[in-house]
């Protein structure tokens, strides 16, 4: 399982991250995907260049992003990450998506969200969640 985030790179170097992790589907974690600030990773167009480019599948998962309120404590009110991440644990935990998804289906895929790094964005506690929760080895890179 690989995970990515779209900011402060160019379209260039994020889509041959994907290519050389020969990722077959991307699985878009975040809430609101559409935003014009998105430049070339919103919905629409992203699902236009992966598949262009190498043939990868685009898969929007909500199930897999926090609540807007979640968010916006986090984010726009600039919150601590302590309370984002237990708050976003705790939703993920009541969604189960532990159950609502099956490691085969993040075979060969990689979470995309916004940010930069992995260390303070919900797509490495997506990864940490469901490997503890599966309590099977996956292989996790942040590409």
């Amino acid at each position: 399982m690989h995970t990515i985030g779209f900011t402060q790179t160019t379209a260039e170097n994020f889509f041959l991250r994907l290519l050389e992790a020969k990722t077959k589907h991307v699985i878009d974690v975040r809430l609101n995907n559409k935003s014009q600030l998105a430049g070339f990773a919103k919905s629409r167009d992203l699902k236009y260049f992966l598949d262009s480019i190498g043939g990868i599948k685009y898969i929007h998962e909500p199930l897999l992003a926090p609540t807007q309120e979640i968010f916006t404590k986090y984010k726009k009110e600039k919150g601590e990450w302590s309370i984002f991440e237990s708050q976003f644990i705790e939703l993920m935990d009541r969604r189960k998506i532990d159950k609502e998804f099956s490691p085969d289906f993040f075979e060969d895929g990689c979470l995309l969200c916004s940010e930069k790094t992995h260390h303070h964005c919900h797509r490495r506690l997506i990864t940490e969640f469901l490997t503890e929760r599966w309590n099977v080895p996956i292989s996790i890179k942040h590409l």
